[in-house]
C-alpha cells in the first residue's frame, strides 16, 4: 500500500509544475499568435485536460465496464464546477471578460440536457455517440467561425497579459505546451492509479471509484490548470478551461460508451447523478452569467459551489452503505 501513497504524492507534485507550463505555454501562444486566450482555454486546454477522462472512459467501456465511464464524464463535470471553479473562485474570485462566456454557459446547459434526454430516451446507443460527435464537431467549428470573426470586425476580447512573459518565443511556447501536456496526461494517470488501489484496498466499490474518486482524479488537471491560470492574471483561460473540458465530457467522453458498449444506464445514474451535474450547470449559470460587461464569480458562490460538491459526493457513498 506504501507504493501506492508515494505515487499518489509524486503525481501531484507532476501535476502542479505540468499545469505550469501547459497554462505558460499556450497562453504565449495566443499571445503570439492573435488568438484569444478564451478560445485556446476552450479548445488545447479544454481537450488538453479532457484527455485523462477520455483515455479512462475508453478503457473502461471497452473493457465492458461502461457504467464507470458514464459515471467518469458525469462525475467529472460535477467535480470541473463544483469543487474546481468553486475552489478557484474561493481563493480568487473569477471575472468572465469575454461575450464568448455569455454563449458558452447556455451553449453547456443546453448540451448538458439534450444529453440527458438522450440518455432517459433508452439509454445510450451508438446514434446517441454519434449524435454526441456531431455536436463537438458543430460545436468547435462554431468557435473557429465566431473567432475568425471576432478578429476581422476587430472585436478582441479583452485579457490580461501580465502573467505572460513578453520573451517566450512561440517555439519555446509550443514546446512548453507539449511537456506540460505530457506531464498533465501522466500525472493525472499516476494519482488516478494510485487513489483506486487505495480505495480498492478500503473496500470501496468500483462505482464509487467511477463517480468520486476516478472523477475527481481525471479532474485534477483541470483545478492544476485553473489555479494556475488564475494566480498568472488569466481568467479566460481558466474559465474557458472547465467550460471547454465540460463540453468535451458531454459530447467526447460520454459518447465513449455509447459507441463501444451501448445500453441502458442504470437507474441511479438518471434520478440522482444526470440531475446532479444539470443543477451545478445551472448554479454556474446563474452565478456567471451577467447582462453587463463583465459576469463574475465571487468567494460566497465558489463556497456555494464547493459546499454543494461535498454535498453530491456525501450522496454518492451514503447510496452505496
Amino acid at each position: 500500500m506504501w507504493i501506492s501513497w508515494l505515487g499518489l504524492m509524486a503525481g501531484f507534485a507532476i501535476l502542479v509544475v505540468a499545469a505550469d507550463r501547459f497554462v505558460e505555454g499556450t497562453a504565449a501562444i495566443a499571445r503570439n499568435l492573435g488568438i484569444s486566450p478564451l478560445i485556446i482555454g476552450l479548445t488545447i486546454v479544454g481537450f488538453g485536460t479532457s484527455a485523462p477522462e477520455i483515455l479512462v472512459s475508453g478503457m473502461a467501456a471497452w473493457q465492458g465496464n461502461p457504467g464507470i465511464a458514464v459515471g467518469n464524464a458525469i462525475g467529472s463535470n460535477i467535480a470541473n464546477i463544483g469543487l474546481i471553479l468553486g475552489l478557484t473562485a474561493l481563493l480568487c474570485p473569477i471575472s468572465f471578460h469575454s461575450r464568448i462566456v455569455r454563449k458558452e454557459m447556455p451553449i453547456l446547459l443546453g448540451t448538458s440536457i439534450g444529453c440527458y434526454l438522450l440518455a432517459l430516451a433508452d439509454g445510450l446507443s451508438r446514434t446517441d455517440g454519434i449524435v454526441m460527435l456531431s455536436g463537438l464537431a458543430i460545436f468547435l467549428l462554431w468557435l473557429i467561425r465566431d473567432a475568425i470573426r471576432a478578429r476581422q470586425n476587430n472585436v478582441r476580447e479583452t485579457a490580461t497579459e501580465e502573467g505572460i512573459t513578453a520573451s517566450i518565443s512561440t517555439t519555446k511556447a509550443c514546446w512548453w505546451t507539449a511537456v506540460g501536456f505530457i506531464g498533465l496526461l501522466v500525472s493525472s494517470q499516476l494519482v488516478v492509479w494510485a487513489a483506486a488501489d487505495l480505495a480498492r484496498a478500503f473496500g470501496i466499490s468500483d462505482l464509487v471509484i467511477g463517480l468520486t474518486i476516478i472523477a475527481l482524479g481525471t479532474s485534477l488537471p483541470e483545478l492544476a490548470a485553473s489555479i494556475t491560470s488564475i494566480l498568472k492574471n488569466e481568467d479566460d483561460i481558466a474559465i474557458g478551461n472547465v467550460l471547454g473540458s465540460n463540453m468535451y465530457n458531454l459530447l467526447a467522453v460520454l459518447a465513449l460508451p455509447s459507441l463501444i458498449s451501448p445500453g441502458p444506464l442504470e437507474p441511479v445514474v438518471l434520478s440522482r447523478d444526470f440531475p446532479a451535474m444539470i443543477g451545478f450547470t445551472v448554479a454556474l449559470f446563474a452565478f456567471g452569467f451577467s447582462f453587463r460587461a463583465h459576469g463574475r464569480i465571487n468567494r460566497v458562490e465558489g463556497l456555494i459551489l464547493i459546499l454543494g460538491y461535498f454535498g453530491y459526493q456525501f450522496l454518492v457513498i451514503r447510496g452505496t452503505l
